[in-house]
């Protein structure tokens, strides 16, 4: 049985990724791949607990990177591996890429000690496939507000981390540009699922 193919989903809050999960799922499914879908923070029970302090109880920068590991080294030993051991593919909302943005670009945690950590819990686990939906902050705060939502401890930072997060993952892109693929999210949702689909059917193509 051949690997399962693992596809997570990056960009700042309000880029739209929530959407975009469910778009990519049911993609996924329709080419009838067996599919997981997960979270981080979160995808397991402990996951979840870590992800609720996480997102509401204030900590030291260095506190949040190591919680955020913690929860990533159990999500990958009792979610995604096994998944992609089975064959199935796996579609994650945010992975390792979202720390080196928001605690590395966002908290100013320092490459090194994101590295030394990324060495340890996740090795050399990466996904074949990730989606950055970029979008400038400014119109991201502006999305959120409309929609009502109730902002959590990253959501209420000040535009000076979003812009530090955004920078850091289309630094990240420009690092691994066969992996990390930027789609504007400003644009039309129709335009980018299209977008979506072709990276999809070229990864199904890349199994044949």
């Amino acid at each position: 049985m051949s690997r399962g193919k693992f596809i997570s989903l990056e960009g700042i809050d309000g880029a739209g990724k929530s959407t975009h999960v469910v778009y990519l799922a049911n993609l996924v499914r329709s080419l009838e791949q067996p599919l997981v879908v997960t979270r981080e923070p979160g995808g397991t029970p402990l996951g979840e607990k870590l992800r609720a302090l996480v997102l509401s109880e204030p900590m030291h920068a260095e506190t949040e990177t190591l919680l955020m590991f913690a929860a990533r080294r159990e999500h990958i030993e009792r979610v995604i591996s096994p998944a992609l051991e089975r064959g199935d593919w796996v579609v994650s909302d945010r992975f390792t890429d979202a720390s080196y943005a928001y605690q590395g670009g966002g908290r100013n945690v320092s490459q090194q000690k994101l590295q030394q950590i990324e060495a340890w819990t996740v090795a050399d686990l990466a996904p074949d496939l990730t989606l950055l939906f970029d979008l400038d902050p400014t119109i991201a705060k502006n999305r959120q507000s409309n929609a009502g939502i109730i902002p959590d401890r990253f959501e209420q930072e000040q535009q000076a981390f979003f812009k530090g997060v955004r920078n850091k993952y289309l630094e990240r892109a420009a690092s691994f540009p066969q992996r990390i693929k930027v789609l504007d999210a400003s644009m039309p949702i129709a335009v980018i699922q299209e977008q979506i689909k072709t990276l999809v059917f070229a990864l199904v193509a890349e199994t044949k």
